[in-house]
């Protein structure tokens, strides 16, 4: 018989973590990238990371923290990460991850975390590993400056209230998530085109390891949609990132955003996969 456990990890339990992580660079670059400058120390880390072992050998991960993210797990380790998860009680704001672990997760939280506020099912996973062969970048995408702060603010407040349905200023006012902006800028990670003082397209590059980074907060202003703007400045972005960052650019995107989804393509990403989010 497999013999078979779950625990919360602790510092010493680092780089077994890192070798699990280290198996779906893409898929994990979110949870890989916290690891990576915090550890595993749950104060640092912002949350709790959970392993699941079976003879002994750390063969998944879930973190658990504002998100709640499967990592590598197959049904058996998903079974133990929601049966921890009920008897902590949810703490998270949504529960994201590979479509497949997460589904499992959300049908056996669901009857004691349910309902959820919206399900996204399917967010297709794109990559791309080379700048774009058919959309020349924008020349008018940069990096944001510290001193763009209340510029940029507005734009990523309206992504974020169009994307998720409700605002970030919500019950803090907004200071975890100006908090969050502020250490993409202050990073270099967050890029703008401005037109006469306007954010015409923005985007960040929210996860970052040396494997892979992850490409977030994509928007363009309602005023200037259908013009190209989102294909020109996501080629811009990729350049900068395989540039600076990592070898490949991933992003997952809702299913239903078909046009999102095209000028990904066109830009040159490639479907590799797909996550699930469920959003409380």
């Amino acid at each position: 018989m497999t013999q078979t456990t779950t625990r919360v990890l602790e510092p010493s339990d680092l780089d077994a973590a890192l070798e699990v992580l280290g198996r779906e660079p893409v898929a994990n670059a979110f949870v890989t990238s916290r690891v990576q400058v915090a550890g595993l120390d749950p104060w640092r880390l912002g949350g709790e990371m959970w392993g699941w072992y079976a003879d002994g050998e750390l063969l998944s991960l879930c973190y658990a923290g504002a998100n709640l993210v499967p990592v590598c797990a197959g049904p058996d380790a998903v079974r133990a990460f929601a049966d921890r998860a009920r008897r902590t009680g949810r703490r998270c704001s949504s529960i994201v991850g590979p479509a497949e672990a997460t589904r499992l997760l959300w049908q056996l939280l669901e009857p004691a975390w349910g309902p959820a506020r919206d399900v996204r099912s399917r967010q297709p996973l794109m990559t791309i590993d080379h700048p774009s062969t058919t959309v020349a970048p924008d020349p008018q995408v940069r990096r944001v400056r510290k001193d763009e702060m209340d510029l940029i603010m507005p734009a990523c407040v309206a992504m974020f209230t169009e994307e998720v349905g409700i605002s970030p200023m919500a019950g803090d006012g907004g200071l975890l998530y100006q908090a969050r902006v502020a250490e993409l800028v202050g990073s270099g990670r967050s890029f703008a085109r401005v037109d006469d003082g306007r954010v015409v397209f923005k985007a960040e590059i929210g996860a970052a390891t040396p494997g892979a980074c992850q490409i977030q907060g994509v928007w363009v202003d309602p005023a200037f949609r259908g013009r190209g703007h989102s294909e020109a400045g996501m080629a811009a972005v990729v350049a900068y990132a395989l540039r600076d960052v990592a070898p490949v650019v991933s992003l997952y995107v809702n299913d239903f955003n078909t046009a999102a989804r095209a000028a990904y393509r066109r830009v040159g990403f490639r479907e590799v996969g797909a996550f699930m989010s469920v959003l409380f």
